[in-house]
C-alpha cells in the first residue's frame, strides 16, 4: 500500500469537452470585453487571442525547461485588453478568462468512481496530491464546480511553474516539496506519455487508467497497473484489495 497518491485531473478524474472554434464563444465574449473598453470584432478577437498565446509561450526561456514551456493565460487576456484600452482591473481579466472557459466549455463532470477512491485513500491514511497540465484560472473554479477542491493535501498546475509533464521538473517540483519518497509513492493519470512515462522517469509506480479521451498509446506503456476501461472503481480495487 502506498502512502502518497499523485493524480492528473483531466481525462482521469473529470471528464471535460471544450470547443474554441465557435463562433458564439468569439461573439459573447467580445460583448463582455467590450463593456469593459475593450472594443473587438469576433474575428479580431480571435486572431488577438491566438497571437498572444503563442507571445505567452515564448515568454519563459525555453533552456529552463526540458520541454516546451506552458504558456500563462492570464497574460494573453491581459495583453488582450492592452491593446485596446488603457486600464482593466486585474479582477476584470480573471473574470474575462473564466468567462472564455465557460463559453468554451460543453460539459465538465466527475466520472465514476472518482469519490469512492479518494475516500478510500483518505480511510487509509494517505496523502492525495494533484499534479495537472492545466491553468490554474481555469481549473480552480472547475474543481469547486465538480465538487474536488477540498480533496487534496496540495495542488501543483502546469501555469504556475513554466512546465509541464513529462517534465521531470515538473514531478520533482511536488515531491521535493512534500519529501515524497518514489517507494512509497504512485501516480495515476490517463495520458501514456505525460503521466505514465513522466512518472517512470523519477522513479514512480503509476496508475494507468484509459478513458475516452487518453490520447493512444504509442510505444511501450510503463505502467505498473493498468484499467483500460476508464473503471476507477476497478482503480480502487487495485489498489486496496480486499
Amino acid at each position: 500500500m502506498y502512502k502518497n497518491y499523485i493524480f492528473d485531473f483531466y481525462g482521469t478524474l473529470v471528464d471535460i469537452h471544450t470547443d474554441e472554434s465557435k463562433g458564439k464563444l468569439w461573439k459573447n465574449l467580445s460583448k463582455i470585453m467590450a463593456m469593459y473598453g475593450a472594443k473587438y470584432k469576433p474575428n479580431e478577437l480571435e486572431g488577438a487571442y491566438v497571437r498572444f498565446l503563442k507571445k505567452a509561450a515564448a515568454a519563459v526561456p525555453s533552456e529552463k525547461y526540458t520541454l516546451k514551456p506552458e504558456p500563462q493565460l492570464l497574460d494573453v487576456f491581459r495583453n488582450m485588453y492592452a491593446q485596446r484600452t488603457d486600464y482593466v482591473p486585474e479582477d476584470i481579466v480573471r473574470f474575462t478568462a473564466v468567462a472564455f472557459r465557460a463559453l468554451s466549455t460543453d460539459y465538465i463532470k466527475k466520472y465514476d468512481g472518482v469519490d469512492e477512491l479518494l475516500d478510500e485513500i483518505r480511510r487509509n491514511g494517505g496523502k492525495i496530491y494533484l499534479l495537472s497540465n492545466a491553468q490554474r484560472v481555469f481549473t480552480e473554479p472547475e474543481m469547486r464546480m465538480v465538487g474536488l477542491d477540498d480533496k487534496f493535501d496540495d495542488i501543483f498546475i502546469s501555469s504556475d511553474f513554466g512546465c509541464a509533464k513529462p517534465d521531470p521538473l515538473f514531478f520533482g517540483a511536488l515531491m521535493q516539496k512534500h519529501s515524497l519518497e518514489p517507494k512509497e509513492t504512485i501516480f495515476i493519470g490517463n495520458d501514456f506519455s505525460a503521466d505514465i512515462q513522466g512518472a517512470y522517469d523519477v522513479g514512480l509506480d503509476s496508475l494507468y487508467v484509459h478513458t475516452s479521451v487518453s490520447p493512444e498509446v504509442r510505444g511501450p506503456l510503463r505502467a505498473k497497473y493498468s484499467v483500460m476501461d476508464g473503471d476507477l472503481n476497478k482503480a480502487r480495487r487495485i489498489l486496496f484489495p480486499v
